[in-house]
């Protein structure tokens, strides 16, 4: 025979006693305003970035620093061209850029400052930078909206 009971909220349970938890309703997945194709997408009116794949969410939103008014990151779609874990600039006196992944020509992502603006690559945290570097692969599709 089985029987049921209300608890109040606190309340403990005899041992041996089976209890059924409702689970929390579910939260709707963050979400990206991007295409379904891209594989990382970057929101510079918001300075945000995820990583995406089949238009779902996989990390994030995290904050992203992207390229100062007079260098700015370009909006558009691209494709990853390379990686480099431990790439220095040739432009900037050979400034580190960690976990790099380059999609629009010198335009990365890359570990990098979140309070000043780039030369038009996309400063990410390091823990996020790690992130994009190990999720992202040549030919993956980055999209950039403004």
């Amino acid at each position: 025979m089985t029987s049921t009971a209300k608890l109040a909220v606190g309340a403990t349970i005899a041992a041996g006693c089976a209890v059924w938890a409702l689970a929390a309703p579910a939260q709707a997945a963050p979400s990206a305003p991007c295409s379904a194709a891209a594989r990382a997408c970057v929101d510079l009116s918001t300075h945000q970035a995820w990583l995406m794949r089949g238009g779902a969410v996989t990390y994030g939103p995290v904050p992203a620093m992207p390229g100062m008014a007079t260098a700015p990151t370009d909006p558009g779609t691209f494709r990853v061209t390379f990686k480099d874990l431990h790439h220095r600039s040739t432009i900037f006196n050979n400034a580190p850029m960690p976990y790099s992944v380059f999609f629009n020509g010198g335009d990365a992502f890359h570990q990098g400052s979140l309070n000043v603006p780039s030369h038009g690559c996309v400063h990410l945290s390091p823990s996020a930078a790690a992130q994009f570097y190990v999720a992202l692969q040549p030919g993956d599709v980055v999209q950039v909206v403004s």
